[in-house]
């Protein structure tokens, strides 16, 4: 952020579903899957942990992973939790949020070690789609994280936010768009 640009710019501009990454000195309004393509570092996520979140993005949502569902947890997890448009804000569950979100991401990757001697990430997907299908309905044997279903659920709606969370990501379903209040722009622009 420069100093000329206020915080409360800042948040104003960001704030509208538009993504600005703070990089070099300068502010970037990308979409998340722009920010993945230009490999914007992340400020909270390891690269374990982003790899391990792709993966499940993908078997949540195909097409998530290209989508930027990295790119946006992280950025939204960077900012102020009453800034954040994470899933989990709206479900009473108390802030900080990061917690969460790793917490989960941990007790996915224990799971895939113990049942399949592997990361998350570097399970074959019928592998990956058996784990997520178990923590869809119960904590599995051994889970040391949020509980599992709920951990699904809110994955689950980021990666639908970011995939069609926009005009254009409604309209690829064939869905006509029929917002009560039209945003002010798409994700990025």
């Amino acid at each position: 952020m420069t100093e000329r640009q206020s915080r409360r710019t800042f948040l104003r501009d960001t704030g509208s579903g538009v993504l600005g990454f703070y990089l070099a000195g300068q502010i970037l309004y990308l979409t998340p899957a722009e920010a993945r393509e230009q490999n914007i570092p992340l400020r909270v996520l390891n690269a374990h942990q982003a790899r391990s979140l792709d993966a499940l993005g993908e078997v949540l949502l195909p097409g998530a992973a290209a989508a930027g569902v990295v790119h946006f947890v992280d950025h939204q997890l960077a900012a102020p939790a009453a800034d954040q448009l994470l899933m989990i804000r709206y479900l009473g569950v108390e802030p900080p949020f990061t917690p969460f979100y790793l917490g989960g991401l941990a007790a996915l990757d224990q799971q895939a070690q113990a049942r399949f001697q592997k990361p998350f990430a570097d399970l074959d997907p019928s592998q990956q789609t058996t784990l997520v299908g178990q923590i869809a309905q119960a904590n599995p044997e051994g889970w040391d994280g949020p509980p599992a279903p709920l951990f699904y659920f809110v994955l689950r709606s980021d990666a639908l936010d970011v995939v069609y969370g926009t005009q254009s990501g409604v309209e690829s379903l064939d869905v006509p768009y029929m917002a009560h209040i039209v945003p002010p722009s798409r994700w990025g622009e």
